[in-house]
């Protein structure tokens, strides 16, 4: 059933103020970006994103004073320098910002087709802009009385999906009419998605000359205190990789499970992608690629991260041939995937 975008209002004086037609809001979030590479934008972008006690949850006393007298001082000019090598020029913002909005641009049109102009559809960061609190503000503004929040993030974790659930929540707490709202759940062993995960591999795997001796499915990293303490992120990837792997009909051993993006001196998540591969070639795997299940967009971590330190990291320790296969991006399985995820998460809200 569609929804009717106009409904008249009944009985409405005529000094009352304007009150825009009732909608639904599905607002799909991902992690963020610097709105430009240069000092002052990086340094914006990451002091937001490492003040976050979901991600860095050491004592503000402790912590502040490293990050903004050593760590912000030094960081923005590496950090710019690594956004400058995969920006996208044309349009003048990151990767994930063009990936994002092409991601959300699909949705629209198939939420739409689904169920009328009496949906919206938006997007936000979790860090930099567009912020959550401005678009929650847009939307409302809008009339939407009901938000679907989707973070997109297939496996849960704190430091990503429930710090992106706190903003949405946060941003809520401003508004003088709150609408109901709802947060979709991980969707990390859905079939619909494991299926796009496979045809990506697939269908890279059917251009290449030989067969990769190995896919590394490799996850962003967390503290391994971080597992110790109940969240579950570790165990989904896990859980993510062995279906994968049954979806493609492979053996025990064809997919290695890894984690990147270590920070810090404690221990995270093992093993860790960076020294799992220089393992791989020095034990004479000399083929293998890689692939990113936890990144729903590609961004610094995969684009400058994966296919650059990393494969250098194998290159150097006598690797001959690396191969990264894209995140599912704007592909239409995974567009169908998150739809189906949409409907799911509507019902009751609407036919």
């Amino acid at each position: 059933m569609k929804i009717d975008p106009n409904p008249r209002l009944a009985h409405a004086p005529a000094d009352h103020p304007p009150v825009p037609q009732a909608k639904i809001g599905v607002l799909f979030a991902n992690l963020g970006t610097p709105d430009a590479t240069d000092y002052w934008s990086m340094r914006r972008y990451l002091n937001e994103f490492l003040s976050d006690k979901r991600v860095i949850d050491i004592a503000s006393w402790k912590w502040q004073p490293l990050l903004q007298l050593i760590i912000l001082t030094k960081r923005p000019f590496t950090s710019g320098a690594n956004y400058r090598s995969i920006w996208n020029t044309e349009a003048n913002e990151s990767p994930l910002m063009t990936i994002t909005k092409n991601q959300v641009a699909k949705l629209r049109e198939a939420i739409e087709a689904r169920f009328g102009a009496g949906v919206m559809v938006d997007f936000c960061m979790r860090y930099g802009n567009p912020s959550t609190a401005s678009v929650v503000e847009r939307m409302v503004q809008a009339g939407c009385e009901k938000i679907l929040f989707f973070p997109l993030y297939p496996q849960y974790a704190g430091a990503t999906s429930a710090t992106a659930n706190d903003a949405f929540f946060r941003a809520l707490m401003t508004q003088k009419r709150a609408p109901a709202a709802r947060t979709v759940p991980e969707y990390f062993d859905r079939p619909s998605y494991i299926d796009a995960l496979a045809q990506s591999v697939e269908r890279v795997y059917a251009t290449l000359p030989a067969r990769p001796d190995v896919l590394v499915a490799s996850y962003h990293g967390m503290p391994k205190r971080y597992l110790m303490e109940g969240d579950p992120y570790h165990c989904q990837c896990q859980k993510t990789s062995r279906l994968l792997r049954e979806r493609l009909g492979w053996q025990k051993g064809d997919i290695d499970t890894t984690f990147q993006s270590v920070f810090g001196r404690e221990e995270w998540l093992k093993p860790y992608t960076v020294e799992h591969v220089a393992e791989l070639a020095k034990a004479g795997k000399k083929n293998i690629a890689v692939i990113s299940p936890a990144f729903s967009a590609d961004c610094i971590e995969t684009l400058e991260e994966i296919n650059g330190e990393i494969r250098e990291a194998f290159v150097h320790a006598g690797g001959e041939s690396f191969t990264y296969i894209p995140c599912l991006n704007d592909d239409e399985p995974h567009v169908r995937a998150l739809m189906e995820v949409v409907e799911e998460n509507l019902a009751g809200w609407i036919d």
